[in-house]
């Protein structure tokens, strides 16, 4: 009696299902596991699994390591960074900002740090905005006068701030620029101290902005994504919008909040380009 298409299909993804919890078994464990152990964590019969375990060590997804026992396999770790290869914190982020622009009406901006100044990537923005957008996509601005840029001077070492402050001279645009070293330092701690950084009319006169980090896998400060909006209608009630967006980019490029806190907060990566 032959087999149907439908009960070949209803066996392939059985077959899948189980490869996956035995997969999902084995990265909860940091030691090699026994078969043992894997038949009786994933309800499997041992002779199931020891079958699909050894495909998935044809395969390179598992390796066996004692007699009788399995970790996970390299092939995982190269497909691993294919992904990461390929992941783009704009691809990324895109629909997210035009969601939080839908919930704020308001300028959301993605921003990376060059050397010295933030670059805008990325812009979701539309008429009822209430306002022109202050930099397109591609300009440029000083750390010390973006919410965006004092999120990665929030995680550089103190000398390189001081560093930073030498060679820009802190130069202001307005009455509301931060332009002395010692006020930047109690606005960076303030950053740290809040996980969240603001910009009160010091780039732009009317317009105030708010923005939060997002990280990549391993933890690092990659990108900034802020609100802009006209000085008198920012509203803070935006902000925990704000923070759960830049949590979910940084999820889809995969940062995991637990296992990276033995990194230091935000750490920012040493490379300065965009």
């Amino acid at each position: 009696m032959s087999t149907s298409p439908a009960d070949q299909d209803k066996t392939s993804i059985q077959v899948i299902e189980r490869m996956m919890s035995l997969l999902d078994a084995l990265a909860d464990q940091p030691d090699p596991v026994s078969l043992k152990e894997l038949a009786a964590t994933t309800g499997l019969h041992p002779s199931t699994a020891h079958r699909i375990l050894n495909d998935l060590v044809l395969k390179r997804f598992v390796d066996r390591s004692d007699p009788g026992t399995y970790r996970l396999g390299m092939r995982l770790l190269e497909l691993g960074n294919v992904v990461k290869s390929r992941l783009n914190v704009r691809d990324a982020a895109l629909d997210l900002m035009r969601e939080l622009h839908r919930k704020t009406d308001q300028a959301v901006s993605l921003s990376v740090r060059q050397n010295d100044e933030i670059i805008y990537v990325e812009r979701a923005f539309s008429e009822r905005s209430g306002m022109q957008v202050v930099r397109a996509v591609g300009g440029h601005a000083p750390l010390h006068l973006t919410s965006t840029g004092k999120l990665f001077l929030s995680v550089d070492e103190p000398k390189s701030v001081r560093d930073y402050a030498a060679r820009t001279g802190l130069s202001g645009h307005n009455r509301n620029s931060i332009t002395e070293l010692d006020r930047l330092e109690a606005e960076l701690e303030r950053v740290r101290l809040l996980g969240y950084a603001r910009d009160n009319e010091e780039l732009e006169l009317g317009v105030r902005c708010m923005a939060a980090g997002i990280h990549d896998d391993s933890g690092k400060l990659i990108a900034g994504l802020s609100i802009s909006a006209p000085a008198d209608r920012l509203d803070d009630a935006w902000l925990a919008y704000l923070t759960e967006t830049a949590q979910k980019i940084s999820a889809s490029l995969g940062y995991n909040r637990i296992n990276s806190a033995g990194n230091k907060p935000g750490a920012a990566s040493t490379t300065r380009s965009a």
